[in-house]
């Protein structure tokens, strides 16, 4: 499945997502600090999703309530996990 997720309170502006039988297939962030974003994709493609809103939901970034990371389990969240 792909989903596109419109991120809030965060630099990166939106998320493209795709998702096979609970695995992150594919994943772009737009905008936001390119180094950091790249990172993350890398690191979580190929993982279970499960495992990547353990490890990132709740993530701030500096007085945000939000961050990157973040919005990305919130995008999964809102893709049904």
């Amino acid at each position: 499945m792909t989903y596109h997720y419109k991120t809030k309170g965060t630099c990166s502006t939106d998320i493209n997502l795709e998702v096979e039988d609970g695995i992150i297939k594919d994943i772009e962030f737009w905008s936001g600090c390119n180094g950091n974003l790249q990172g993350i994709c890398r690191l979580v493609k190929g993982m279970p999703v499960k495992d990547v809103i353990s490890r990132l939901e709740g993530i701030r970034c500096g007085m945000r309530p939000t961050s990157c990371p973040d919005q990305l389990c919130q995008a999964l969240h809102e893709m049904g996990y």
